[in-house]
């Protein structure tokens, strides 16, 4: 992605985030030691939105846009890496987990402001957006640290070559289930009829504020045409656990992979 009309937003996503990354927290004197980084589907043209932007460092932002170069292997370096993948992919987890929840609880919070002639708490407004960009960002920076694993295959050992594609095949299988699952939480708002992404009420199927397309919904209808919501939180409940159950499989080859790498220290 290139910054585009990111410029009109700058000052106030800066603001937003007090100036901090939203990975690694680190705190930026001012705007030009601070970048921002598009998270999740962004319109191919126009202005993107505020609610589509993250504050990120300069380091954070390199490893999300930079594309990754095929260092020296060796085992000390690999064993580094692969344990900060890991660290990153296991607090991912349960961010994406944290977001299911919240998004699970938004109809009966709808519903509640319905019932009370009230507009919906602007703080879980907010809070929904927040927790989705910082998903969304979590997941693209462990993407990033996989691409990196994946270049540097080539250049391991041979004996443990089968050891970290393995890891890393799983580790990338658990990606796509958390992808899932976000993408299933975000689905949850659509039925809504709010946009997953800036939660403005969505007519049609393009919101009006973000231009985000609208998530697919007519597999979670029933046939009375309304949302069948227990369905689709059941089939986000699955998607967890699938993920959970992949993770002790990786857990499992990280650890064979990490044993591989201390003998060689």
């Amino acid at each position: 992605m290139t910054a585009r009309d990111w410029t009109a937003d700058r000052e106030s996503v800066f603001d937003r985030d007090a100036f901090t990354c939203r990975h690694c927290e680190t705190v930026g004197d001012d705007a030009t030691a601070l970048r921002l980084s598009p998270v999740g589907d962004v319109p191919r043209e126009g202005t993107v939105h505020e609610s589509a932007l993250v504050t990120v460092c300069a380091d954070c932002f390199e490893t999300l846009e930079t594309a990754p170069a095929t260092p020296s292997a060796t085992a000390e370096t690999l064993f580094h890496r692969v344990r900060e993948t890991t660290r990153l992919q296991g607090a991912t987890i349960s961010d994406v987990a944290t977001f299911a929840s919240l998004s699970t609880s938004l109809p009966a919070t709808l519903e509640s402001a319905c019932d009370d002639g009230t507009e919906v708490d602007s703080d879980a407004v907010s809070n929904y957006r927040r927790t989705r960009r910082d998903v969304l960002l979590a997941i693209a920076i462990v993407d990033a640290h996989l691409e990196e694993l994946a270049a540097l295959e080539p250049a391991v050992a041979p004996d443990v070559r089968p050891s970290l594609e393995a890891f890393t095949e799983t580790a990338t299988a658990l990606q796509s289930r958390l992808v899932e699952a976000v993408e299933l939480s975000e689905t949850v708002v659509s039925a809504l009829e709010r946009c997953h992404g800036c939660f403005d009420s969505l007519e049609g199927q393009t919101c009006s504020t973000c231009g985000l397309e609208a998530c697919e919904t007519a597999a979670w209808h029933h046939p009375g045409e309304s949302i069948a919501f227990d369905r689709l939180f059941g089939t986000i409940n699955e998607t967890l656990q699938d993920a959970s159950e992949t993770t002790d499989t990786l857990t499992d080859r990280a650890t064979a992979l990490a044993t591989q790498l201390t003998a060689e220290l």
